[in-house]
């Protein structure tokens, strides 16, 4: 029989061991959350695009939204084109041009095809390249009215090229003077006379 032992027995707990958290499970927290930031944020970036776009559209932003178009596709459809911004494109109309001084405005005609538009421009200045007797390609912005008559914002007048010129003369046609008069509208509804050397306009009729 073994003699019992005088070694004193240890009171000291042995230690446990310390659980280590997996790697993947503590990544899914993380995951979730950034995923939950980006959702937050798209949301946000979205709500502010809305909010641009609302307000360029309510602020007058047209010219992304101008139709162009030739003068008889407007004139064969009018009330497809009627109250929105356009750009319309023809020819000058030989002999057309009208100005009123008070209130200034000014008052053409454009065509292409056969198909004719009157065209109000209230404003005293319009470029100098604008004039009759050129064979003048004209565009203007603005809007059709319900009458099918154009107001417009802006004219801009496109000259015959040298070369188009010259086509033009190598087929017989006769070139326009260089400085054709403007027919202007005087109190009286008669027209003023031509500068010096210039061709003459057709008398306008009073506004």
């Amino acid at each position: 029989m073994a003699a019992p032992s005088d070694a004193p027995k240890s009171t000291e707990a042995e230690p446990s061991a310390v659980e280590v958290p997996d790697a993947a499970e503590s990544a899914a927290p993380s995951r979730a959350a950034r995923g939950l930031a980006g959702w937050k944020i798209g949301i946000v970036v979205g709500g502010l695009g809305a909010v641009v776009a609302f307000l360029l559209l309510g602020s007058g932003a047209q010219d992304a939204f101008v139709y162009s178009k030739l003068v008889d596709e407007v004139v064969t459809h009018p009330a497809e084109w009627r109250d929105r911004e356009l750009r319309v494109e023809g020819l000058l109309t030989q002999g057309s041009i009208r100005f009123r001084e008070s209130p200034c405005e000014w008052r053409f005609t454009i065509e292409k095809n056969g198909q004719e538009m009157p065209v109000r421009y209230p404003q005293c200045i319009v470029p100098d390249t604008f004039r009759d007797g050129v064979n003048l390609t004209v565009t203007v912005q603005g809007k059709l009215l319900a009458d099918n008559s154009f107001l417009a914002s802006q004219v801009v007048p496109r000259c015959p090229s040298k070369y188009e010129m010259q086509q033009r003369q190598r087929n017989g046609e006769d070139m326009p003077h260089p400085m054709a008069g403007r027919g202007t509208i005087e109190a009286s509804g008669a027209a003023s006379p031509a500068p010096s050397g210039a061709a003459p306009s057709v008398a306008p009729a009073p506004l």
